[in-house]
């Protein structure tokens, strides 16, 4: 039997790419293709730079607060170094992960260190870049990338402001550098919100990123404020584009500073995998992530590849840590199985994951040979 595994992550266990394997070990005997997916948000780079053989590299940026940091890209393509692709995930450089709990201050929190990716990757001379942006620690729209590549915030005395996003709602006029000639970007992203109003980045996601309740629309009035400006000084306006609003308005960063173009992150993985004719392939299709909810079928890496199963009239089976709403995700996939079930907690499944994820698979072995045939 051919069986094509393709999961995301389960989150705060394991990697895509370690699911994949524990599922796989439980399969032995059959044909088995592993191949990890990701929807836009953390680890979809790391997906793709493994599917294209990429190389690292490792630089000095400024973490969300402004301190030196190690971050990164991929580079693949030409050996040469000139011409390919880099690859890069703004949370290396601009993540939630970065500062602890109490480090955490959305007015300062600055997505520099990202734009300091973009410049080196330029002069590493790629053709064209990829960046994946989830997981930020910001909520500046932007404007610390921004900085990082040119633009330069003026007041309405003509003075520079350094202490950008901070002193964001001082800023009259922005001037960015004509020359940067940065390569074709495009954005890998896992979200529609817009960058203002109640689905917008502030409401939906600045509360992880520490904004309290009561300055919500203080920071709701900084981000339109930064729109404005941009509207009116770079006569572009992406306020309204799903997507926008990704990671703490770094979306509508990248396409106003940079004409970045926005994609789901799934296409980009799936196309980077050859996925759609490995599925074409299969006798049967199995995926996975860490919970499986109604959320999993809004734009998730599992809802993709059970698309593209049913697409090809493939039977489609999902693996999870846990299942909510059961109901709800049934018409998606053939079946779903969580490893915390009546027998098994949560905190039992997380406590050695990969030997549970694949004790689970081994459990329904034999329904999924029936299934394959």
């Amino acid at each position: 039997m051919r069986i094509v595994i393709a999961p995301d992550k389960f989150k705060g266990t394991l990697s895509a790419i370690e699911a994949g394997e524990a599922m796989a070990a439980a399969l032995e005997g059959h044909e088995v293709r592993v191949l990890p997916v990701a929807d836009g948000g953390e680890g979809t780079v790391q997906v793709m730079a493994e599917s294209m053989g990429a190389r690292p590299v490792v630089i000095e940026v400024s973490d969300p607060l402004g301190r030196p940091i190690q971050a990164g890209f991929s580079l693949a393509g030409d050996e040469s170094g000139g011409g390919g692709v880099a690859l890069m995930e703004m949370s290396s450089a601009s993540g939630l992960g970065l500062l602890s709990e109490r480090e955490r201050d959305p007015w300062k929190a600055s997505s520099r260190g990202s734009g300091e990716l973009l410049i080196a990757a330029r002069d590493a001379g790629v053709d064209s870049i990829i960046i994946g942006i989830g997981g930020s620690a910001t909520n500046d729209g932007g404007s610390g990338l921004s900085q990082a590549i040119g633009a330069r915030y003026l007041d309405a005395g003509g003075e520079e402001i350094e202490e950008i996003p901070d002193r964001l709602p001082e800023a009259a006029q922005i001037f960015q550098d004509l020359s940067l000639d940065l390569p074709s970007i495009t954005v890998a992203c896992d979200v529609n919100n817009p960058l203002l109003g109640p689905n917008g980045a502030t409401s939906i996601y600045g509360s992880q990123k520490g904004v309290a309740e009561e300055e919500m629309n203080r920071h709701e009035l900084r981000m339109e404020h930064l729109a404005n400006l941009v509207a009116d000084e770079l006569g572009v306006d992406y306020r309204d584009c799903p997507g926008a609003g990704a990671a703490g308005g770094l979306g509508f960063g990248l396409m106003s500073f940079c004409d970045a173009q926005l994609r789901p992150g799934f296409e980009l993985v799936a196309e980077s995998i050859g996925l759609r004719e490995a599925i074409a392939d299969a006798d049967l299709v199995i995926t996975g992530e860490g919970s499986i909810d109604t959320q999993s079928l809004m734009g998730k890496a599992p809802a993709g590849v059970a698309g593209m199963a049913r697409a090809a009239g493939k039977r489609v089976v999902a693996f999870c840590g846990r299942l909510t709403d059961a109901g709800s995700v049934a018409a998606s996939f053939d079946a779903v199985f969580p490893v915390a079930d009546g027998d098994t907690t949560i905190e039992m499944a997380m406590r050695n994951p990969a030997d549970m994820l694949k004790n689970k698979v081994a459990r329904c072995r034999l329904m999924l040979e029936e299934w394959g045939k």
